[in-house]
């Protein structure tokens, strides 16, 4: 067995899972998964930077990181950073810091390896489920960007495009440095016709409608999936590998939208840091569902964290 950490780090959150892989099987044995909400896309689409606020609750969250790392011994550390990161001017301050305290250079990947980690860590498993149809289609709605990875047992084509939970909250929904409470028709029409523009960027090189299956990832996706199964807090065994209709989704999709702030909190599987930026994940995820014809997406909690582990277990062989 071979002991790898993965990091990734994303517009809304930084993550961290430390498994055992079986050379064999490829198959990981979680030792530890654990996610903080950093906001390190504060801003970013407006103002082209990193906060210096958003960078110094990233690096607190890696000081947490990397005493769990070096607790497990882990053999092997792959630290990915993706949309923000990517976008912003002063990203080489980011790189700096995440060097000084984990050692490692953080890699700025582009979206089309972004898509593949993606669709290997939500897949894996899945090949052997003979009643899920192929082509796949991985779906992976993140802060800043969302990916798209069509794909048998590997990956046929991908795309990624700048729509995101925290992107569309911030491009439409805030008013004055606020977000709308709830928000109107009209921010609601805009948001969505970015959406759409972005569906038709991703379909001129990805066949979306061909796909068979629809797998969600990511923390818009799997919150929905606590959302629609009312669970008394946020549940990763009951979450993985749920399915949600597409009646459910627009319905809950629906309800984000006219909902209040304090609704929103009041969701018992609901994340503090995901009470603002959640309708616009889930409005997202309805539009590709939608644009596809999905009956149903079936939600995974394996997603590029699992494939940055898959990755680096095979590099330390």
């Amino acid at each position: 067995m071979t002991r790898v950490a993965a990091i990734d780090c994303g517009t809304n959150s930084i993550r961290l899972l430390v498994a055992d892989c079986d050379p064999v099987t490829g198959g990981l044995s979680e030792l530890d998964r654990r996610m903080t909400i950093v906001r390190l896309g504060q801003g970013v689409d407006r103002t082209g930077r990193l906060a210096p606020e958003a960078l110094e609750r990233t690096f607190a969250a890696c000081r947490e990181y990397a005493a769990v790392i070096k607790e497990y011994g882990a053999e092997r550390l792959r630290f990915v950073a993706t949309s923000a990161s990517r976008d912003a001017e002063n990203r080489d301050d980011f790189v700096r810091g995440v060097m000084d305290i984990l050692g490692v250079e953080p890699e700025v990947i582009s979206g089309d390896q972004e898509a593949e980690f993606s669709f290997t860590g939500a897949t894996k498993e899945l090949t052997g489920h003979d009643h899920l149809e192929r082509p796949f289609l991985v779906v992976d709605i993140g802060g800043g960007s969302t990916e798209f990875v069509v794909g048998e047992e590997h990956v046929r084509a991908a795309r990624s495009v700048d729509v995101g939970c925290v992107r569309m909250t911030e491009r439409h929904l805030v008013v004055d440095g606020a977000v709308t409470d709830p928000p109107t028709e009209g921010q609601i029409a805009a948001m969505r016709a970015d959406i759409e523009a972005a569906l038709d960027l991703a379909e001129e090189t990805v066949p979306l409608r061909q796909a068979r299956t629809l797998v969600g990832l990511a923390g818009s996706v799997t919150t929905v999936s606590a959302i629609a199964q009312a669970l008394p807090e946020y549940d990763s065994t009951a979450i993985h590998h749920s399915r949600i209709s597409l009646d459910r989704v627009r319905e809950i999709t629906g309800w984000l939208l006219r909902s209040t702030h304090a609704e929103r909190a009041a969701v018992p599987s609901m994340h503090p840091g995901r009470v603002d930026v959640i309708a616009a994940g889930a409005l997202v995820l309805l539009a590709i569902m939608e644009r596809i014809g999905a009956e149903e997406v079936v939600v995974s909690e394996h997603d590029i964290l699992d494939g940055i582990a898959h990755y680096a277990a095979s590099e330390a062989r």
